[in-house]
């Protein structure tokens, strides 16, 4: 096993050296003016905080494991922390504590496009660079240096545009969330119905909660409530499992599909079953690995951080059980 375990860390050194090789060259053309950090070197492991919302969500394991192993390739210590749920407000308060904490480089996960913009530069005046994860501020401008993340009004147009043939005219769908206030489920959703309105599809919006067991029973309900409709549409990992286990356990070999976003185990085992068609992957492996090279790289050498797009990967029972062996050693 050690053997095994020493190959796959050299081979995961070697896939980040070609891939340094693009981040080098972006920054090289970059016009950011944020290149002039010197080196360095406090006579300690540099220090990092990743800092999300919902910290506890299934969906960051995979982010943990890229920012640990990243950490470890790097000579770097990582810490991830955030708010149990979504709490904005907490959350910026935690990029300031971190600063005051004497961190060198934050990670932040920036679900909202305004309420970061003050502390993020306060960071930045401060010396400290901020790079984004998972979610990036693509509505107003910001001091972060860039952002390794999804492309999430696209990723909703790649995933409805997969399912469009098999969406009726005029057909009339369910549309859900597990959270308000999140600009990544706006992005996506918005996204989805760009593509929708090619066949004059209606749609109903629902929250979810971020429970996906007891968001079931609040997709299940609101199918009952609207006979018509046969599709449901998610645009996150609790909803997307929610809306598969709402037809398993309600509606199952009645027609009834679902769609959306990330992965968990029982997604993967809903779409094994049928119940969800598919879901797009967002490769947070990536998310937790790349800012923590950027972080390191920034610092030592001035190399300026690049934006990276996590991709739009499409699992469904094609390649489901390929993903749910990656799922069980941690990196999807």
């Amino acid at each position: 096993m050690e053997k095994l375990d020493k190959v796959r860390f050299s081979a995961i050194r070697v896939c980040v050296l070609w891939a340094l090789v693009g981040v080098i060259l972006a920054g090289c053309s970059a016009d950011r003016t944020r290149s002039q950090s010197r080196p360095q070197d406090h006579g300690r492991p540099l220090r990092f905080v990743f800092i999300t919302c919902a910290v506890e969500a299934g969906f960051f394991e995979p982010v943990k494991t890229g920012m640990n192993d990243a950490a470890k390739m790097m000579g770097v210590k990582c810490d991830f922390i955030g708010t149990e749920g979504v709490d904005v407000k907490s959350q910026a308060r935690m990029v300031e504590q971190a600063v005051a904490d004497g961190y060198d480089g934050i990670a932040l996960n920036i679900i909202d496009p305004e309420a970061f913009d003050d502390v993020i530069q306060d960071a930045i005046d401060k010396g400290v660079p901020v790079v984004g994860f998972n979610v990036d501020d693509n509505a107003t401008p910001s001091a972060r240096l860039s952002s390794v993340n999804q492309r999430l009004y696209e990723a909703g147009t790649t995933l409805a545009e997969h399912l469009l043939p098999h969406v009726p005219q005029n057909a009339q769908v369910l549309m859900t969330m597990h959270d308000e206030g999140v600009s990544a489920l706006k992005d996506r959703l918005g996204g989805e119905q760009s593509v929708l309105k090619k066949k004059d599809v209606r749609w109903t919006v629902i929250v979810t909660g971020n429970d996906s067991v007891k968001g079931a029973e609040v997709i299940a309900r609101a199918l009952k409530e609207n006979p018509d409709i046969r599709i449901v549409l998610g645009t996150g990992q609790s909803d997307t499992e929610a809306a598969g286990r709402a037809i398993e356990k309600h509606f199952p070999n009645k027609g009834y599909w679902s769609a959306g976003f990330d992965l968990s185990p029982e997604t993967l085992r809903l779409i094994q079953e049928g119940h969800i068609r598919c879901t797009v992957d967002q490769q947070p492996y990536i998310q937790g690995f790349y800012p923590v090279i950027q972080l390191a790289l920034y610092l030592r050498y001035g190399i300026v951080p690049s934006d990276i797009d996590a991709g739009a990967a499409i699992i469904d029972r094609s390649n489901v059980e390929h993903v749910i062996k990656l799922t069980g050693q941690g990196y999807r």
